[in-house]
């Protein structure tokens, strides 16, 4: 038994229940100990004026639940892991490693097409990153010539960007980046752009000067833009980085749930990062198959190396660069799984 608030307590088999909802309505398995989940219901219960742990369980069992609904419970209580550049090998084996094989397969196309998608993308730094990522190491991604890493883009609105070709190459690239969370309030992080100097952290200070601008602090005192110094800048603790349009311009973000079925067409690399841990067994392997069939024929699946393939049955292909494994889907292979 946990007290919440006066007069309120949550016994352990509600608990339980609650874990077994959430399972149920999201795939999501609350690996947090009793006390932080009680004392993460005792605010939700504050927060939305609920009189009791049974409001709540009986909020959540409602067969036609809102899923902003359950999002809004989730938030704060799920173990999420993000952070720019956190898989540093995988994001190293995208531009030196795929991006050439598929820059030689797609240059007999007029423009060269590019879908990623980051599956799991928290509040945008994953995304981000790989656009980052394309934009530094890309072949014809046409460096201005001073070092500092910073290439011409045209944009085009918010549903990917024109990377021009540079010397010795003679197509463009029309790349879209799409970041999907479960979590309503993750995805408006990511959309805004917009992060603490201290996020940056251990960025080369010429990517940061290339990609973000500095305004100062959230508050709109000092909001104009400022130059970017580096990852340390002048120490004022109030500056934030926002993500500049050139590179917003590559990238998408949506609410999804991944253990819903849900097509939003195919792509040549997928990120899920961290994710597969988050889900029951039976889900995991559901999604592996979800995203095998959303790859493109000769396309990369991207998973953290603490996490293994959960579908032997798959086929896939592992493939490694410079100690990064990923997993590429064979040119032949079937839009079914396994065949």
């Amino acid at each position: 038994m946990h007290r919440l608030m006066a007069g309120v307590t949550i016994l352990e088999h509600e608990l339980s229940e609650l874990r077994l909802i959430v399972e149920r309505q999201s795939g999501v398995l609350l690996d947090c100990p009793n006390s932080a989940l009680a004392a993460h219901v005792a605010e939700y219960l504050e927060k939305h004026e609920l009189d009791s742990p049974a409001s709540l369980l009986e909020r959540l069992r409602a067969p036609d639940l809102d899923p902003v609904t359950l999002a809004d419970f989730l938030d704060g209580v799920m173990n999420v892991k993000t952070g720019f550049f956190r898989h540093p090998g995988a994001m190293n084996a995208l531009a030196q490693y795929v991006m050439p094989q598929l820059y030689s397969r797609k240059a007999d196309d007029g423009v060269c097409t590019l879908r990623i998608w980051s599956a799991g993308c928290g509040t945008g730094e994953e995304p981000y990153s790989i656009a980052m990522a394309l934009c530094e190491a890309m072949p014809n991604a046409g460096s201005n010539g001073n070092g500092n890493g910073s290439k011409d883009v045209k944009t085009n609105g918010r549903n990917g960007g024109i990377v021009e070709p540079s010397n010795g190459h003679t197509k463009e690239w029309s790349i879209h980046i799409v970041g999907s969370d479960l979590l309503p309030s993750a995805i408006q992080s990511a959309e805004r752009g917009l992060y603490p100097q201290s996020a940056l952290t251990g960025l080369p200070p010429a990517m940061i000067r290339a990609c973000f601008s500095k305004i100062g602090n959230v508050n709109g005192n000092g909001g104009a833009e400022g130059s970017v110094n580096g990852s340390n800048g002048n120490g004022n603790g109030n500056a934030h980085l926002l993500v500049k349009p050139r590179l917003r311009s590559l990238v998408t973000f949506n609410t999804m749930n991944l253990t819903r079925p849900v097509y939003i067409g195919r792509f040549d690399c997928i990120f899920c990062m961290d994710v597969l841990p988050q889900l029951s067994r039976a889900q995991r392997i559901a999604l592996m198959e979800r995203l095998h069939l959303y790859l493109e024929p000769g396309g990369y699946l991207f998973l953290s190396q603490t996490e293994k393939l959960c579908a032997p049955n798959l086929n896939f292909r592992q493939e490694t660069y410079d100690g990064y494994t990923m997993h590429r889907k064979p040119m032949a292979a079937s839009a079914a799984y396994g065949r």
